[in-house]
Parts: C-alpha cells; structure tokens; sequence
C-alpha cells in the first residue's frame, strides 16, 4: 500500500504515486514529457502545491516533476533517509590541545526538514563531531550548544552570552574557541565580538556552511576541520572567520572578524577580506600566514570582555531622491545612532542636510560609510561632503557599512557624550579602520574580458 499519512501528495501528484504504486523513499526513474529523472522521492512540503512530485538527484539537489507530465515511474528500490546522527562522546588525549565549540546554529548545525522542506538547526555540536571524527586527531572537542537558531535571528541578547562564554571558557584555560554560526550574518557577529571580547590570548574562530549536511557538496566538514585546527593549533589571538577559500576543497582563509563579509549568496567560497588581506591559509595539513600584524597566542588567561549595546542604532542606505521623512521617522523613533552607506567617497542628496540637521541637533550621532565597500570615506574633496560633515556626520574612514553598525552600538551602549562616542569609533581595536589599503587589497575580476579570461585558464579551477 502506497504511503502517503506523510507524504503530504494529494490531488494529481498523490494520485500519480498511487497509479504507479509507489511512496515517499521509493528510489524510481520518473519518464515524463520533460524528460527522463532518476531519484529518491522525497516527502512534500505541507505549504507547497499539490501538482509536483519532488525528487532528489544523484547530485544532491532537489527537483519537481510536474505530475501531469509523469508517463511513468519505475521502482528500484527504497532508501528511507535518517538525518539523525548519534551524539558521540569526544575521545580525550591529554597531548592534544583543548578546544571548545559554541553551537548557535545554522547551516553546519543543520538537517533538511522534508516535512516543510526547510533547512532547520538540528544537529546538536555533539552530533557533529558523529559526522566529522577527524575533529578527534585535532584536539580534545567540548561542545555546548547555546542556540539553534539562524543567524538571522541572532541579536544583541544572543551576542552577549556568547561573549561572556568565550570569556569564561578563556578563564577555563581552554586553547582555543570554535564558534559554528549561520554564515549570513556571521560578519555582524565576528565584528561585534572583536569589539566586545578585547585582547584574548587563544583564537577564536567562527566557521559555518554555505550549503547543509546533507548534500554531496556540502563545505560543512572542511570548514569545521580547519577552523577547529586553527583555534587548537594556530598562533592567531583574534577572532577570526574560517570558510572556504577557493570554490574546491583545498584550504580555507582566515579572515579578520572587522574585515570580512559574505558576498556571495550561494558560492562556497563567499566570504572575502574586503579593503584588505585574509590573515592566513589553513588545510589539514597547516596553517600559512599571508600577514604577520596580528595578535598573538599568549599563555596567561587575561582578557576583557565589555558587552554593551544599544540597539536603537541602524543602517541608512542612501539611494537617489530619498526622502527627508525617511530620516525624519527614525528620529522619531527614538533611534540614537545612524550609520549612513552613502555613494562614491561619502555623499547624500542635498534635500537630506535638513533632516540630517534636526537629527543631530536631537543628539543622534551620525556616522558616514561608502556603500561600495572597498575605499574609504573621503569627505574634504567635494562640497556635498563638506557641507554634510558641517551638519555633524563624521567619516567612518573604510570601516565597513556594518561593521560601522555594530561598533556604533557597543560604543552608544557605553556612552552617550558625542566626543567619547567618537574617540570611541574613530580608535581602531582590529583593524576596522586602516591607513590605507594593500595594492592587493582590492581585486575584483570581470568575466569575459580577454586578459580575466587567460588568467581564469591559468589557474587550476
């Protein structure tokens, strides 16, 4: 008898498994008029449509098969999926370094939920360690999960605890911190602990996956096996991002918890230092530093850990012809901090200067970025940007739009005098603002242009 109290198949595409006798795990090759697929059919999602059945290829990606288009579905077997994977304890040899990992979810904390169809925090920290057992040549692995949760949904309450953990397991005498995060907004997060965890003596280093556990492609245990041997191993006392350097499974980059950010939505290797250089390479076999200005291992278990914040602080992305009332609303909103991402070297439209005005003459500190990431505010060479530092923005140099965000709210949590505030974000802690960039420090390379194209051949890909 066909299954389908499960299946979540009704109407056409629930009749079509019915005429061919065949349910959810069932391995088929599908004929339909679009084409021939061969594949495990995969429980429906409870919000979608009724007129496709769903499938997983060889690949490990999903397709639908439209089910007025099945001529025919064939069965070849059964391959029930079991995306739980036991907890293992963590084998202990007093030679090896002591590492702890903080879970707070995503996507290398994460299952497919067939039911909804949605990628869901699952795995505990524990769990990962069953599914990766080269962790155990590592290090020792402790694991706490705090959350599970998308990182989407992290904050100022979660940024707290996780920064008062990593002080405490610091205190511990641990050697190095594994912090495994939902990769969207784990530059906001690596930013703000740099600012809230100051001077650590061990790594700490975030790491997550671009694509989830259960797919052939997944970067879920390459990142976590380099970024467990950089906290356990490497020499580096900041925090750092851990994710993949080129699109194959080669190395991973480190990568300065004030400098970093994901740019692309869906590529492995999405993570780049912008304005600057990644601080290190690291594979199973090493770790090879491409700079030498970072912060040192050291033996003692100081560290300070300052976790104020304000969360009446947000992000303007200007844009041509906005409206003064944009600026005017989030005053009234009892907003105290604005980080503006303006265009070129740092310019907003003039019909702005009196909103920007009232707003700061109302105590709200206002600090301008440049929304084309790489370059730095530079606000003396026209008259726009003049006239907008006269109405009291302050250039933010090249710090990042959101590291400007979450500095700005660790420093308004701290005080609300405009001069402290600006001491304040203006002093670099990690190299959130620079001197100048790299000669390498920006390079971005356009396809189909002929030399991009020769060089593209050259390299292996």
């Amino acid at each position: 008898m066909v299954e389908k109290s499960m299946t979540g198949y009704r109407g056409i595409a629930g009749s079509i498994l019915d005429t061919f006798r065949v349910g959810i795990w069932s391995d088929v090759v599908i004929e339909s008029s679009k084409g021939r697929f061969s594949g495990l059919i995969l429980p429906r999602s409870e919000t979608a449509d009724d007129k496709h059945v769903v499938l997983k290829l060889a690949s490990g990606y999903n397709i639908g098969v439209a089910a007025e288009a099945i001529t025919k579905i064939t069965e070849h077997g059964r391959r029930e999926a079991h995306y739980k994977i036991p907890e293992k304890q963590f084998p202990v040899d007093d030679r090896k370094p002591n590492v702890t990992l903080l879970g707070t979810g995503g996507t290398i904390a994460s299952r497919l939920d067939y039911r909804t169809g949605a990628v869901i925090p699952a795995f505990s920290p524990g769990e990962l360690y069953g599914s990766v057992p080269e962790l155990a040549d590592i290090c020792n692995l402790r694991t706490e999960k705090l959350y599970g949760v998308f990182s989407e949904n992290m904050g100022p309450e979660q940024y707290i605890r996780l920064a008062e953990r990593v002080g405490e397991e610091i205190r511990a005498g641990v050697d190095g911190i594994v912090i495994g995060h939902g990769t969207d907004t784990m530059h906001h997060t690596a930013a703000i602990l740099t600012f809230m965890i100051q001077n650590p003596p061990v790594p700490i280093v975030m790491v997550g996956s671009q694509r989830s556990s259960d797919r052939p492609s997944s970067d879920a245990a390459i990142n976590l096996i380099n970024a467990v041997k950089a906290a356990a191993e490497g020499d580096i006392a900041e925090v750092l991002v851990c994710m993949f350097g080129p699109t194959s499974d080669e190395y991973c980059l480190l990568h300065r918890g004030t400098r970093v950010r994901k740019m692309h939505s869906s590529y492995r290797s999405t993570f780049r230092t912008i304005g600057d250089i990644p601080v290190a390479m690291v594979d199973p076999d090493g770790i090879r530093d491409l700079r030498d200005d970072y912060r040192r291992r050291r033996d003692d278990r100081d560290v300070t850990i300052n976790t104020a914040f304000e969360e009446k602080v947000t992000i303007l992305y200007y844009y041509p012809n906005m409206q003064p009332d944009i600026v005017d609303a989030i005053v009234d909103n009892g907003y105290r901090g604005i980080v503006i991402a303006g265009t070129g070297l740092g310019h907003i439209n003039k019909p702005l200067y009196g909103a920007i005005k009232r707003a700061t003459d109302k105590g709200v500190h206002i600090y301008m970025t440049v929304q084309t990431l790489w370059g730095y505010v530079q606000m003396y060479v026209y008259e726009t940007g003049r006239e907008i530092m006269e109405l009291g923005v302050v250039p933010a140099a090249n710090m990042l739009p959101e590291v400007a965000y979450v500095k700005l709210c660790w420093a308004l949590g701290q005080t609300g005098d405009r001069d402290e505030v600006r001491h304040i974000m203006l002093t670099p802690i990690s190299d959130e603002t620079t001197d100048r960039e790299p000669y390498n420090g920006y390079l971005i390379f356009q396809g189909a242009i002929p030399e991009v194209q020769e060089f593209l051949r050259s390299i292996k890909r």
